[in-house]
């Protein structure tokens, strides 16, 4: 592994974090589903993994990559500020503009009444896991191993119950298990994308390493808030789903210091 370019580090740990999706969704192959209230734990969980990945594995990193170009104190936050705002904006774009389908809140993004339900459901999933790999493949390109680790382990650990509310949600329109976990499955896979363009992009370009970071940091952001949080606090389990996120928060802060 030491002899890989931060390219293909960021490919193959993008493409790991991925494939947990797969695995999280196992269990709707044996009929062993996790209760409402279980599946909200987890995605609290997530959100928790994915909150603290963006700060201490992102815009801290940004942070101390943009200080030693710049004279002036104010720029290096300035740039962060502003490529978290970029980071927010191009996901809250393409959910405006993709169309795409919630199985809880419908259809957002314009009507697009030739696409097969599951396809928009697809593109909501694609959405919302492209950040992801951006992020892990930014944190390969900009520190390596020591870089990307820490976010590979904690985005794999999240995408586990995100496989499973995708799984569950296709049974639930009446999916067969087989094909609810291979959609699941697919799903994941956008992230491998995102991880060999986030880690290209830094790898090539030194001065836009705070850039990449903080606006990989801003994307998953716009997730937890726009996504994960909301879909957690549905059902009634709000005292759950803090649980569930502080649990994630902590364990992605000692996996950042202990990995990194």
């Amino acid at each position: 592994m030491e002899n890989l370019s931060p390219i293909m580090l960021g490919f193959l740990g993008s493409l790991a974090a991925g494939s947990l999706t797969a695995v999280g969704a196992a269990p709707v192959l044996f009929g062993r589903i996790p209760s409402r209230a279980t599946r909200d734990l987890s995605l609290g969980f997530a959100a928790g993994v994915m909150l603290a990945a963006s700060f201490f594995s992102l815009i801290i990193p940004a942070l101390d990559a943009a200080e030693p170009m710049f004279e002036n104190g104010a720029m290096p936050a300035a740039i962060v500020c502003v490529s978290i705002l970029l980071g927010m904006g191009a996901v809250a774009l393409m959910n405006e503009k993709l169309p795409h389908e919630h199985f809880k809140t419908g259809r957002e993004g314009p009507e697009a009444a030739s696409l097969r339900r599951v396809w928009l459901f697809i593109i909501a999933i694609t959405i919302h896991n492209f950040p992801e790999g951006l992020a892990v493949g930014v944190g390969f390109g900009s520190g390596g191993m020591e870089g990307g680790l820490p976010l590979a382990v904690g985005i794999g650990l999240q995408n586990a119950p995100e496989g499973l509310a995708v799984a569950v949600s296709l049974l639930g329109e009446g999916y067969p298990k087989l094909r609810a976990w291979g959609i699941a499955a697919l799903t994941g896979m956008v992230e491998p994308i995102g991880g060999l363009l986030g880690a290209g992009i830094i790898t090539l370009s030194e001065p836009l390493l705070p850039w990449g970071l903080a606006f990989a940091a801003g994307a998953m952001l716009y997730v937890i808030s726009h996504e994960i949080i909301p879909e957690t606090h549905r059902s009634g389990h709000k005292n759950r789903a803090t649980l569930g996120l502080a649990v994630g928060l902590v364990l992605m802060l000692f996996l950042d210091v202990w990995l990194g």
